[in-house]
Order: C-alpha cells, then sequence, then structure tokens
C-alpha cells in the first residue's frame, strides 16, 4: 500500500476511534463527568458497564475491555467461583487426633490438629471445638500440641511488603491454620492518668507497655489511626503502644496481625483452654497428623454463611484461604496460589465468562498485578443472577447505607437500602460491583473501576452515576425524609 494511502487510513481509524470514544463517553450521565473532571481523574482511566439484567445489551458501557485492578472487588469472581465448584453447603474441616492414651480426664500423649483452611475459626469457634474435646473426655494434656499446616504450599512472604503496614489484619497471610483472623487483640482502657493495655486472650511471655497519652479533648472518631503500636524486638516478645487515646472511646479492643498464623493459632489455643480450667504441659510443635481416623473433624459454617463475612468485610484472610482451597479442591493437596488460579479460571471459563485478560494473584484484590475487566465483572454478575445461587451470591454483598463496607455510604441517598455492591479500595484505585434496585422496579448489574493518582477523589463520581442508575437512567430524585 502506498504511504499516503496508508497513512490516511491510519488517520481516518485514530478518527473513528475518536468519534467512538467521544460517543461512549457522551452517553455517561453529565454529573457523572463533572465529578470526575472536579476529582482530576480522567474518563480514559475510568471503566463502566451498566446493564439491566433483563437485557441483552448494556446501558452503558466505558473502557470495558481494559484490564484494570479491581482492589477488593475480585473477591465477586472468588465467590462466584467458589459457590460454583464448591457449593454453598460447602464445610471445611479441622481434624483432631488423641496421640496418646486417654484416661480419667488426661491425654497421656499429644493432641494433633490440622487444619484444612477454615477461615472462619473465631473465638467461638475455637471454644466449641475445645468443648468436644472435653466431650472426648480429655480435660489436661500431658504432651505436646502438635500443629499440621501441610495441606497449604504458600511461599514464605513479608506481611508488611504490600504497604509498609506489617501489624494490619488486611496484611494477615493466609495458611491452613487460622485461629480468630490472626488477630491479637488488646484491650485499651482509661485507667485514671493513663491508658492500661491487657490481653483479651493470655499472652504468655508477650510484655505489653502502654505509653498511650490520655487525651481529654479529643473525639473518639479514628482514635485507631492515633495509636501506633511499636514492636522492640525481632522475637515480638514485647508490644509497646505508643500515640493518644481518646478518654471519650471508654474500653476499646484493638487487634493486630501480631504473629504468623501458627503461633497465632497456639496462643489463642492455649489461652481458652487454660480459661475453661485445662492443662497443656508440653511445647508447640509444626508436624504430620498420623496415619489413623481423627478422634473427630469440627466443621466449620457452611461457604454460604462464610461469605457473608467475607464481602460484606471484605476479609483478605477468608478471600485468600477460599482462593487455595479451590485449588486444593480441583487439583489436589498441597493447596498453591497457582492451583487457585487455575480452579477459578476453569470454572468462569466453563460458564462462557471470557477469562483473556484476567491476571490473579490471591483472589482477594490485595495486589498490585491482580487485573480483570469492566466486563468480565458484568458478565459473573449476569451469570450469577441467572442461577440458582443468586440469593447466597447476592445477600453477601454489603447494602448501601445498611451493613459492611457500605454501612456509613450513602445515607443521604435514594441507594440507602437499594444496592448491594462490593467495594475495592488501594492506593491508586477506587471500585465497586454489584446491583442495584431502580425506582421503577427493575433490577440493574453494575460494574465502575477507577485507576488513578486521584481514585481516591472517585467517591462522588461514584455515587452520581449509581444515583442515575437507580433513577432509571435520569437526574438523581431528592430522597424522601
Amino acid at each position: 500500500m502506498p504511504p499516503a494511502r496508508f497513512a490516511s487510513r491510519f488517520l481516518v481509524g485514530l478518527l473513528l476511534a475518536g468519534l467512538v470514544a467521544s460517543a461512549h463517553a457522551a452517553a455517561l450521565p453529565g454529573a457523572f463527568i463533572r465529578a470526575l473532571k472536579q476529582a482530576g481523574i480522567p474518563l480514559d482511566h475510568v471503566a463502566v458497564v451498566v446493564q439491566r439484567l433483563d437485557s441483552d445489551s448494556p446501558l452503558l458501557s466505558h473502557n470495558a475491555g481494559a484490564a484494570l485492578n479491581p482492589a477488593s472487588v475480585m473477591k465477586i469472581v472468588t465467590s462466584y467461583a467458589a459457590l460454583n465448584q464448591l457449593g454453598p453447603d460447602y464445610v471445611w474441616t479441622t481434624d483432631v487426633w488423641a496421640d496418646g492414651t486417654i484416661a480419667d480426664g488426661v491425654l497421656n500423649g499429644n493432641l494433633v490438629i490440622k487444619g484444612h483452611g477454615d477461615p472462619g475459626l473465631t473465638l467461638e469457634r475455637m471454644w466449641l471445638l475445645q468443648r468436644e474435646l472435653r466431650a472426648h473426655g480429655i480435660r489436661s494434656i500431658h504432651g505436646d500440641l502438635v500443629l499440621d499446616l501441610s495441606d497449604f504450599d504458600v511461599p514464605p512472604s513479608d506481611p508488611g511488603a504490600f504497604d509498609g503496614e506489617p501489624l494490619a489484619l488486611y496484611n494477615a497471610v493466609p495458611a491452613a491454620l487460622v485461629a480468630n483472623f490472626n488477630a491479637t487483640t488488646l484491650r485499651l482502657k482509661p485507667d485514671g492518668a493513663r491508658v492500661t493495655v491487657a490481653p483479651d486472650v493470655a499472652l504468655p511471655d508477650v510484655a505489653l507497655k502502654s505509653n498511650l497519652v490520655l487525651d481529654d479533648e479529643a473525639a473518639c472518631n479514628g482514635w485507631k489511626d492515633a495509636v501506633v503500636p511499636e514492636i522492640p524486638d525481632a522475637d515480638r516478645h514485647a508490644v509497646v503502644l505508643n500515640g493518644h487515646y481518646p478518654r471519650g472511646c471508654g474500653e476499646q479492643l484493638f487487634s493486630l496481625n501480631l504473629f504468623d498464623p501458627a503461633a497465632t493459632f497456639a496462643l489463642v489455643f492455649r489461652g481458652l483452654w487454660a480459661e475453661s480450667g485445662g492443662t497443656l504441659s508440653g511445647a508447640t510443635v509444626i508436624g504430620h497428623a498420623p496415619a489413623s481416623e481423627p478422634l473427630f473433624g469440627f466443621a466449620s459454617e457452611p461457604l454460604a454463611a462464610a461469605l457473608v463475612r467475607l464481602n460484606k468485610y471484605s476479609s483478605n484472610l477468608m478471600a485468600r484461604n477460599l482462593f487455595l482451597t479451590l485449588g486444593a479442591d480441583a487439583y489436589g493437596v498441597p493447596a498453591t496460589p497457582e492451583k487457585g488460579a487455575r480452579a477459578v479460571r476453569a470454572v468462569l471459563a466453563q460458564h462462557g465468562i471470557s477469562t483473556r485478560k484476567l491476571v490473579l494473584e490471591n483472589g482477594a484484590g490485595l495486589s498490585r498485578v491482580e487485573r480483570v475487566t469492566a466486563r468480565t465483572l458484568n458478565e459473573v454478575l449476569r451469570a450469577v443472577y441467572r442461577s440458582p445461587l443468586f440469593a447466597e451470591f447476592e445477600s453477601a454483598l454489603p447494602i448501601a447505607a445498611t451493613d459492611g463496607t457500605l454501612k456509613h455510604r450513602f445515607k443521604d441517598s435514594p441507594l440507602a437500602g437499594r444496592a448491594h455492591l462490593k467495594t475495592g479500595t488501594l492506593r491508586d484505585v477506587s471500585a465497586l460491583a454489584g446491583y442495584v434496585d431502580t425506582a421503577r422496579g427493575r433490577r440493574v448489574g453494575f460494574v465502575m473501576l477507577i485507576n488513578h493518582a486521584n481514585a481516591s477523589g472517585g467517591k462522588a463520581a461514584q455515587r452520581a452515576l449509581l444515583e442515575w442508575v437507580e433513577a432509571g437512567g435520569h437526574p438523581a430524585r431528592k430522597r424522601r425524609r
């Protein structure tokens, strides 16, 4: 082709592409575009798909094929795969062996516990597990606590590598045995002119020190940001709390991702066991379960219940454990992140959902590399809507102005109580995806992804677009008081 003709066709192609982009942009609500402009977020850093669930074509589609970081909205993909592969009634088991003899309430031998990835072993459920031990005649353990972690093969990682916050609970790493979301919880309480600190569950060999300055004037809002934990030694034998604490907060709980999951599990197990009058004389050992049948298996709550906590409160640890569980279920133990990614892709492919630009690292969205398109997320939302699993899926998403990560958003908006949306937030990322019930009684799928340095300023744009959707594609109506 002659160079001049090629250049002419190339220019025409660019002009046509610009016209298409302009057409898409023109279809977007004016209030939405103005809010993005005010936040300094260019349209080409935003992806949107809005589609009525009874329609075959989107109402709005902008940058739908761009591979963007969804942050915690990626949990929608993992949840969809889990409901389809495992089923809503799936349960994890934690197996327990008495490796010795039991007589007169005493286990003369080791207590062995093998985890299979249950992400919901809260303090309450740990207490129930121990109650089952007592029902099997065990009050005292004259031996070691042996923990079998072999079902998961996760490369060692620094919990602070993601954002320099190693003590933040959202950075807790996945493991086959996890107690209480790997939280070490401290009780803070004003006492005269000082603030006392005490463990919620006993922390033997860990010294706690409070350098907190009691503030009589400050409001309680945001008190956690003013408390600065410090770990003076590498072995974590001490925790020091610095900063300020408002007297008006009264007693509060402060949770940290302080130890690795095995150490936290052992501390929680021993602390609760001692509280109920039990004794455990031996050490904590990482080992392997016997080949014999376990004394009992302790079942988790069903997957459908776990997804409620996972999505409404955006638990990264639960999502990462679920992601690994999918890999182990599909391809055998030990679970690995690679197997988890293969399993999720396989489920999506089975249901005709594109995985072409999907990049999975841990399935939780706590990642700088995970990517998904707004089109794929919309396909997931539509696929689950057409399936018998829709009720379980939607009920696990936060409700606008009602609960979870949306409890304090859209309070003064027509959206209150009318949208189930998964939130996603990272540095340079803000995302929402889920379902909106319109004023006219229609159900609409909604996806909006922002990847830009000013993403944190995108909430006004999200609200403008959501209210436009709720109003049926018209300017937002005023909420009735």
